[in-house]
């Protein structure tokens, strides 16, 4: 049995297939975990859906903020902008079957490998939170995502504010908070402030800023997290920090890492992907 990460994927899925291929994937040996975004942007992302419905338990994605804009708009929350791809599921026949299975996933994921934690998000955790506290508020948005009040909470999903954690937060504030972090932070204060304009590469932070995994002391130091979201960030790969998101979409490579015995034996495998967007177009 072996486990995979997958980065962004991103409507991308004879890029995802060849990956697939290329890693030797069997559903009924291996583990593949998705980090999140694989819908938008992308020539197909209802084939992407499709794809990882047909291989159950042995495929494990998390959601991304595309993921999320697609639930916000097939809900009326949000209009596709001019750089949206997701017709493939809006249109679908089978729409709402892909939309409700998407809403059943979570925001965070959490595997035990070789006795060590693997925690996984799809852009950052904040500095303060720990992984078990990362897993307990992911796990609060899980709960709406799959109920009744999903439609009220994409509408007051968007927005930029609170733009730092507080215990005492309640409401909207409160899951909005977590939504950004999990599935948008890049870069935030050594206070964990964080910010949204900036999506330049890790070695450009804004000033007085820094990503997210660089912070001091950070609560999940000492775990492995390994997330997608940032292209210009590329392939990143530290003891205890693994960045997946090589910028499939753009041109750039769909990346798979296989672990080992332990999560310290990693192997890259990348696959060229056909660029669907013009970076800044």
């Amino acid at each position: 049995m072996a486990l995979y990460c997958i980065g962004d994927i991103q409507g991308c899925d004879t890029a995802l297939g060849r990956l697939l291929e290329l890693i030797g994937f069997s559903a009924s040996r291996d583990t593949v975990y998705l980090l999140g975004d694989l819908v938008n942007r992308g020539p197909d992302s209802a084939a992407v859906l499709r794809r990882c419905m047909a291989h159950g338990d042995a495929m494990r994605p998390l959601l991304g903020n595309h993921d999320l804009h697609l639930l916000a708009a097939a809900h009326g929350a949000r209009k596709p902008t001019r750089r949206d791809t997701l017709a493939s599921v809006l249109d679908a026949p089978d729409r709402e079957a892909l939309l409700q299975w998407l809403r059943m996933q979570p925001l965070a994921r959490q595997h035990m490998h070789g006795g060590k934690p693997l925690l996984m998000v799809h852009a950052g955790v904040l500095p303060s939170w720990t992984a078990a506290d990362t897993m307990d508020l992911a796990n609060e948005v899980h709960h709406v995502l799959r109920g009744p009040d999903l439609p009220a909470f994409l509408q007051q999903m968007y927005g930029n504010t609170p733009d730092h954690w507080d215990a005492r937060l309640t409401g909207p504030d409160r899951l909005r908070v977590v939504v950004n972090a999990l599935t948008r932070l890049r870069f935030c204060s050594a206070q964990g402030v964080m910010d949204f304009e900036s999506t330049e590469s890790a070695n450009a932070p804004p000033p007085g800023l820094m990503p997210w995994f660089d912070v001091p002391g950070r609560g999940t130091a000492d775990t492995l997290v390994a997330f997608g979201h940032w292209a210009t960030l590329g392939w990143l790969n530290r003891p205890k920090c693994l960045g997946l998101d090589t910028g499939c979409v753009w041109g750039g490579c769909l990346s798979a890492v296989r672990f080992g015995r332990s999560l310290d034996e990693r192997e890259l495998l990348q696959v060229h992907c056909e660029q669907a967007q013009t970076p800044g177009v």
